[in-house]
């Protein structure tokens, strides 16, 4: 049977089949897929082919996974050298930011942002908690809006305590596979049972046969929308740890450096004291901005060159 992985817990899973059928399913031996190394070797979002266990208590045995079109990775909190899978078969992804309590920073949104651009993973910010904005964080929102729009970004600006914007996001999730990730505290929480009421309770139960001692919020799950489509919820995050990025690459993964690549005079450019930079020739002229590229600076300082 085909079935769609909708939790992980590391050892066991929740599936359901086409017929909305729900197992809980596990690994049998060793599962590796080829040229993938990370912490988990199925994710939330996988399509897997399951195989009865026992029936009465509704187990069944992951026996095959299907080729993803994608997925996210990120550094695995508990392995700097090994990497996680956050979710597969995305259609977007939300990145839930605050500019108050608590405060997202610019580089954090860039590094999800590169993340999601070097995953092939369309990235929609949705800036929460508008109504505690005062004019510093609404001046300071603008920059922001004017900044990732001109780059080709879709920002919204919502308020989940004034519903205020909540149907244009509820409508952009629609028929979609949408990953919701973010800080703790910026209210993914509150926008999950906003659309879902009642849930709250379940997603804080652990169920007797995922572990014991396990909290259900450092696991992905996927939930079933009421129009049609998924979202993903994953737990907060503190800080977004690039996979498989090398220095060389990193520009790529900047839409607005990406096209001028190709115009600096040395194919090997880093963009940062080579003559003839293309991009630096556009930060200086006002087509990048300047904090896009402080930020591009500063990533590009923390990559380790003993890793390429």
């Amino acid at each position: 049977m085909r079935a769609l992985v909708y939790k992980s817990t590391g050892s066991w899973y929740i599936t359901k089949t086409e017929d909305g059928t729900v197992y809980n399913a596990r690994i049998k031996g060793i599962f590796k897929i080829e040229g993938i190394t990370s912490t988990n070797p199925i994710a939330v979002g996988d399509e897997v082919e399951i195989e009865h266990e026992n029936e009465i208590e509704k187990t069944v045995i992951i026996t095959q996974i299907y080729d993803r079109k994608n997925y996210i990775a990120r550094v695995s909190p508990h392995n700097k050298n090994q990497h996680h899978i956050v979710a597969s078969n995305l259609d977007q992804t939300l990145l839930f930011a605050t500019l108050k309590e608590p405060k997202t920073s610019q580089g954090f949104i860039d590094r999800f942002l590169i993340s999601a651009e070097s995953f092939h993973v369309p990235a929609v910010i949705v800036f929460n908690k508008a109504d505690i904005y005062r004019k510093k964080e609404l001046e300071q929102y603008e920059k922001l809006h004017a900044m990732y729009t001109d780059i080709g970004y879709k920002i919204l600006l919502v308020s989940m305590t004034e519903n205020r914007g909540i149907d244009e996001l509820i409508t952009l999730l629609q028929d979609k596979v949408t990953l919701l990730s973010g800080h703790s505290g910026v209210g993914k929480s509150t926008f999950i049972n906003a659309i879902f009421p009642g849930l709250e309770l379940r997603t804080k139960e652990v169920s007797g046969w995922s572990g014991k001692g396990m909290h259900t919020t450092t696991f992905a799950e996927m939930f079933d929308l009421p129009g049609g489509g998924q979202i993903i919820d994953t737990p907060g995050i503190r800080e977004f740890g690039l996979v498989d990025i090398s220095r060389q690459e990193l520009s790529h993964y900047f839409p607005e450096m990406q096209k001028l690549i190709t115009s600096c005079q040395f194919n090997n450019c880093l963009h940062i004291n080579e003559p003839g930079c293309a991009v630096k020739q556009a930060v200086a002229e006002g087509r990048i901005t300047e904090d896009r590229y402080i930020s591009y600076y500063n990533i590009l300082e923390s990559i380790d060159t003993k890793n390429y």
